[in-house]
Order: structure tokens, then sequence, then C-alpha cells
């Protein structure tokens, strides 16, 4: 059987769905009925501007949020346009279709400044996903406009009637269901309209109804008492008795006063009168104060912005009262609009993870944080706002709907931050070098994380050498190519390395410093695009410029293999690896090496919790002890193989190089003080 005809959407069935299912969180009903109003405001403000609309002078756009903790609801108020009977019908009562569209498809030819935020003609109905009924009373800006009452109580039965109420503009009151009075509450509403509405285009109000009504009644029974008169009893003396007489004679005594007296006490009187009215009128025109900044920073023209402005807007948005080191201004009308503020913070490199916090917005109005498909990975790291009308968003305003554009954003953004940066480099570098070693952590991981940012950062990447000074990887391998030719060594324990710093620097080889946990992945890295250039960590093989006259093949062999047995025993580490060496400095007894390849495999298994090597568990593979023959103790336990002393120094010669690489353990700690006080003893004979 074949069969055309067209789908029906019954509204019985959808309603539930969109009331139930449209948002993700309740609490974006207040930002979508806020949003509505604002659109009001924009379309009114726009009629204006074509001369269908003469405004009155002075009148401020506004939004109002009332809320009643007693009667759980909450009312939102705004003197936009308003909207006629037929209005109501057409874009209340059929779910879906858009004013907002329907007011662009009008006007695009007269006005294309287009700042609406809504476009679905959805936003209205969030409403019921908190409220039992919803009532709209509203009055058309059009002359003669009949004021509209509408109430529905959540299903698709709604009732329209003249309202008595012909103030231009609409007035939304939400009668909150059972789970939602939280937003009748002060405190929880602020908090949302914080959340959603900080950065709006009209000014935002709210009155928390029953405490507005105390305050009235509170003023009105201070103001009967003080209009109320006391009349003086003119009785005769002779008919006052106790505290009336005493004041009727106070009375005569101040009748007998100068004429100057009274002239003071008039005029302090008239004082204290002027005073009274004017604290009068300060309480009842105290000064509102919206909840939002219409005019947000990111909005302005870069030029135009002082650094304590851009601090003082870091600070407030993000309650982090460190100062940022820098920050960069995107100002963007083509191809897509788009502006915003990112900021570098100060970071400790301690931190395991970094975690950022990248607002969006979208006309003022916030979507959600750290949209991965707008901004890159990497700067999830930093902090900032960016708002871009041209952003596709889904009909929930939540997340983004497919399109090629986002991607298009994206790329700007990492190329602005890129530009920003080289620039800095190439023009302020003194201030790019003190910036540098809180700013490479993001930088490293967003060469990591993105192509195209590591192309354009190849010649920016800075090292901290030994001397303190940055340097380029170039300029490094240059400098050393007659010493350690395409090789890097590194630090990543000043502390803890401080042994093979001194000889590094004795023999006159540099290394840099790469203390961040990012530097492990991005020197793995580095060397995937410099396929001759190797990473060794300072503490790793040694290299041949620290060894002096070199032992035969066959005095090698015999030392090893005598000392392995003498050590191992004497440890009671039988997989240890021994290998002798004659260093130049005879000072040196013994050190710890840890290959380079076992080190990173270890410290990979350590990030991803993986069982087996650590790279702080010594006599692990990959890990050797090297001896110096050249040293007095080592050649006192060739010697004496069996000696009295032997065992004591073996494992002090042992603890010393773990020493330099680590903490003990606390057994092996006890032991080592122990034995290091046995030593003394012997020093001084007892």
């Amino acid at each position: 059987m074949e069969k055309q005809g067209s789908l029906s959407i019954n509204s019985e069935n959808i309603f539930p769905i969109i009331k139930k299912w449209l948002y993700s969180d309740h609490d974006i009903f207040i930002r979508e009925l806020i949003s509505n109003g604002c659109d009001a405001i924009t379309k009114l403000k726009k009629l204006a501007m074509m001369g269908e609309f003469e405004e009155t002078e002075g009148e401020e756009y506004r939004i109002d949020v009332y809320a009643s903790p007693k009667d759980k609801t909450i009312t939102f108020v705004d003197n936009g346009l308003g909207m006629t009977a037929e209005e109501v019908e057409q874009y209340i009562n059929q779910i879906a279709f858009s004013g907002a569209t329907d007011f662009i498809n009008k006007y695009k030819d007269k006005s294309n400044d287009d700042q609406i935020i809504g476009h679905f003609g959805l936003g209205f109905y969030s409403a019921f996903m908190v409220a039992d009924k919803v009532t709209i009373e509203t009055c058309s800006y059009k002359k003669d406009a009949e004021p509209v009452f509408w109430e529905c109580d959540g299903g698709t039965e709604f009732s329209m009637t003249e309202s008595d109420d012909d103030t231009r503009g609409t007035a939304i009151t939400l009668y909150l269901n059972e789970d939602s009075y939280e937003f009748a509450n002060e405190y929880r509403v602020r908090e949302v309209i914080q959340k959603y509405c900080a950065f709006m285009p009209y000014n935002i109000y709210f009155t928390d109804e029953d405490k507005a009504e105390e305050e009235a009644k509170k003023k009105e029974e201070e103001a009967k008492k003080k209009d109320k008169v006391i009349e003086v009893d003119t009785t005769e003396e002779d008919d006052l008795v106790g505290d009336d007489k005493k004041d009727k004679k106070t009375k005569d005594k101040s009748d007998k006063k100068s004429d100057k007296d009274k002239a003071d006490e008039k005029e302090n009187s008239d004082d204290e009168a002027k005073a009274d009215d004017k604290k009068d009128e300060e309480e009842d025109g105290k000064k509102e104060v919206p909840l939002n900044n219409t005019n947000p920073l990111w909005l302005k023209n870069p030029k135009d912005c002082t650094e304590e402005e851009y601090i003082d807007f870091y600070q407030h948005v993000f309650l982090d009262f460190k100062k940022p080191l820098f920050w960069i201004h995107l100002n963007m009308d083509y191809p897509f609009n788009l502006k915003g503020i990112l900021y570098f913070p100060k970071i400790n490199p301690q931190y395991d993870q970094l975690e950022g916090t990248i607002k969006l917005y979208n006309n003022q109005v916030f979507v959600a944080d750290n949209i991965k498909e707008v901004i890159p990975e990497f700067l999830m790291l930093l902090k900032g706002v960016i708002d871009c009308p041209d952003i596709p968003l889904n009909v929930s305003r939540s997340a983004l709907q497919n399109d090629g554009s986002v991607k298009k954003i994206s790329d700007y953004i990492t190329k602005k931050v890129a530009d920003k940066l080289s620039g800095m480099c190439k023009t302020e570098r003194e201030e790019y070098e003190k910036y540098w070693d809180d700013i490479s952590p993001f930088i490293k991981f967003g060469c990591l994380r993105d192509d195209k940012f590591c192309e354009k950062m190849t010649d920016y990447m800075l090292f901290k050498n030994l001397e303190g000074k940055y340097i380029t990887l170039p300029d490094y391998l240059e400098a050393g190519k007659e010493k350690y030719e395409n090789k890097v060594f590194y630090v990543s324990d000043e502390v803890a390395q401080s042994q093979y710093i001194n000889m590094f620097k004795e023999e006159g080889i540099d290394a840099v410093y790469l203390t961040h946990n990012i530097d492990n992945p991005y020197i793995t890295h580095l060397e995937s695009k410099n396929e001759n250039v190797k990473f060794l960590r300072i503490d790793a093989d040694l290299a041949d410029n620290f060894v002096g006259e070199a032992l035969t093949e066959e005095q090698t062999k015999e030392y090893t293999d005598k000392l392995t047995e003498i050590f191992k025993k004497a440890t009671g580490k039988e997989k240890l690896t021994v290998k002798v060496e004659s260093l130049k400095n005879e000072n040196v007894s013994s050190m710890i090496t840890l290959s380079e390849e076992s080190r990173r495999m270890a410290e990979m298994m350590k990030v991803y919790s993986m069982p087996g090597m650590d790279p702080n568990m010594f006599g692990s593979e990959g890990e050797t002890l090297v001896l110096n023959a050249n040293n007095k103790l080592v050649k006192y336990v060739l010697d004496n193989p069996e000696g009295k002393h032997t065992n004591t120094v073996c494992c002090q010669l042992y603890d010393l190089a773990v020493l330099a690489n680590k903490p003990l353990s606390p057994e092996e700690m006890t032991a080592f003080v122990a034995r290091s006080n046995e030593v003394l003893n012997i020093l001084v004979g007892n």
C-alpha cells in the first residue's frame, strides 16, 4: 500500500517533553525569561531608531525580578515593546514560533544590527519546568493597544482576558511547584542571575517582595509617629500636679529667656528638621544597584582599556586575587563577530594538573564554561571570556551544533594567542623571559596538542640554562656541538641533582632546567621533531667528558667484577648493577645513574598508575651504581674486600649516592644515621 502525507505533532504529547527535557539545568529558566525581556527592549529600541516609536526622555530600560518566599512566586518584568492579544496568540500559544525571528525577518532591510538573543521561540516554556501555573500580563507599545492577561496551569489549556494594567511591557509570574521553592529565595535567584546574566545588555534589578512589604510598613509607622502633634495643655498651674506641674514650670522658665536664646533655639530646631528631611529623602530615594554589568570590558576597544580595568575585571569574574601575568584582548568583526579577553594566570609548577576557566557568551548571555569545540584544548588552562554571537547553539543554548564556522573560530583564537606570544618574544624579550617559567606549561601543552600552534611557536620556545639565562634549542646545540653534539642535558630537580650540576659546571658543560610535569612528554615530542637530537637527564649515563685517564679493558673488568660482588654482599641488593669509571674529580666516590629510556618508561607507567617501574625505586632495572676508581674510599674497598670496615664503607657509599637523588626510606635513614655515628666513633678512636 502506497501512501503519502505530512507528519502531525500533538501538542499534548510534545509539551511535557519540552518542559522536562529541553533544558539540562532547571535554573536556566531565569536566563531564558530575562533574555526574553532583553529582546523585548532591544526590539523597542530598534523601532525607536527607525522612527516607529517615540521614546520617553530619561526612561531607563530595565528588567525587574521580584520574588516572594511567602507566596512562592517569582516575577519577571520588562519595559520593552509588550504584546497585543494577536501577538500573544501567535508567539505564546503556538509553541516554537519565534517572535525574535519574525521580528528580524520583518525589519532586516531597515536594521542590520542584530543583537536579538532568542531565535527558537522556546525560552518562555522553560518556566513550566519549575511552575505549576504561569501568568502573563502585557501591554503593547502600539497606540490604543488593549492590555492582555494570559494564564496557563502547565497543561495545554490556557485563558486570555483583558487586563486592567496598561503599563507598556510584560510581566511574567511563575507560581512555583513544590520542588522549586528555592527559586523564591533571594540568594538563590541572585546566584543564578550572577551565573547566567552578569553581563546582559540592560540593567537587572531584584526585589524581595516580602522584605519590601515589611520595610514599607515600618516606614509608614515611623512617618505616623513623626507627624503626630503633641498638644500642649493650657490648664492653670494650680490644676497641674507631679510631672505635669514640673513641665509647666519649665515652660514658664523658658518664656523668660532672652530673644537671642529663643532665636538660637529656633535655628537649631530648623537645622534638625532639615537633617531629618534629608535623611528621609535619602531613604526614600535610595539608589538601586543593578545585579549586572551592561558594558563588560571585552566589548570595549583594547586601546580604551587600562591595566587596572583588566586586573579588576579578572579578579571580579574569576575570584582570583592574584594578578594575572598578562592578557590577550580578542576583537574581531570579520568574517565572524568575536570578542573576548584571555588571561594567563600565575600558576604553581608543582601542581599535577592545571585547570582554567574560559567562559563562553552569546550576545552577553552566558552559555557554558570550557566548550572544547570553540576553545582549543590547551587554552583550557587559561582563564577568560569569549563572546561570539555567531556561534551556532542548539535550542537549549547549552551546546553547539555542528557547523564549519566553529572550527574557524577555534583556529582564529589559536592564531591570536600565537601571534601575541611571538610578538612579545620579538619586541618585549625581557618581559617574555620574565613570564616564561609561568607560561611555558601552557605553551608546551599547546605544542603537544596543536601542530599549527607548535609550528608558530618553534622559534620562540625558551630554555633556562645553568647560568640562569634563557636560550633557544638551536642556541644550546650550537654552543655545545664540540662537547655534546646533538645532546641536551637537563635538570628536573635542582636540589636532588646538585652533585651532578656541580660536575657539569666544573667541566664547562651546560644543561637546561625542565622541572614541570609537562616536560617529560614535551621533550619526547621535540625528539620526534628533531630526529638527531637526544634529551638526557643530568643524572643519566655519564658523558665521556667526566672521565679522566681511562682504565684498560682488563682493569675495568677486574674492578667491576670484584666491586659488584663486594657491594651486593654488603648492601644485600642482588640486582645491583655496578660500573667502575676513572673520574677526573677524585673527591666524587659514588653516584647513581638511571638510563634515560628506563626513567621515562618508569615515569610514564607511574603517570598512568601502572605498577612496576618507579624512577624513585633504586636497585631496579636501568639503575647503575657508578664507583670512581680514583677515589680513596673505593680503593680501600678494592684493597680490603674482607676488611673490618668494608661493609660499613660500601653501605655508606651506596646510601650517599641514593641521597643525591631522593630521600631514603625511614628504615634506610635509621640505618644510615646509626652507621654515620659508627663512622664518627671510628674517626675519634672510640
